[in-house]
């Protein structure tokens, strides 16, 4: 057996407006901005959330990018934990203007999840698990 190994890195995203995106991840949500980057020959701006890191491109030259038309096989959304009061922090969020697809709901005494829409569609749930 190999002695390798793998440890979750980044999120890639390709944003119309990068620097808004970018913006909407850290102030809707908490994310640090620690400036740009070059990836794939399109300016880049890197996001960071306690070790994960969102990398959000513009579209380079050569690529075509369109509007997803609804789900689609593969990444359905991404995931936030989040500590503290969980309805509270979902008003907060509200209160930014941020959409909700799902309102905070128990699917069961342990978890409390909700969805909400981030910059080009992206959908994002919010969850909180009782130890």
């Amino acid at each position: 057996m190999s002695e390798n190994s793998i440890a979750y890195h980044h999120n890639h995203f390709i944003s119309d407006n990068p620097a808004a995106t970018a913006t909407w991840y850290a102030e809707k949500l908490g994310g640090r901005i620690l400036g740009g980057d070059d990836a794939l020959k399109a300016d880049s701006i890197i996001v960071t959330f306690e070790g994960v890191m969102f990398i959000i491109r513009a579209k380079n030259a050569e690529e075509e990018v369109g509007a997803k038309q609804g789900l689609e096989w593969g990444l359905d959304h991404i995931g936030f934990s989040v500590t503290g009061d969980f309805d509270a922090y979902c008003d907060e969020l509200k209160a930014k203007g941020v959409k909700f697809t799902l309102d905070p709901v128990s699917l069961n005494p342990n978890l409390r999840i909700a969805f909400i829409v981030g910059p080009e569609d992206v959908s994002i749930e919010l969850l909180q698990q009782k130890q």
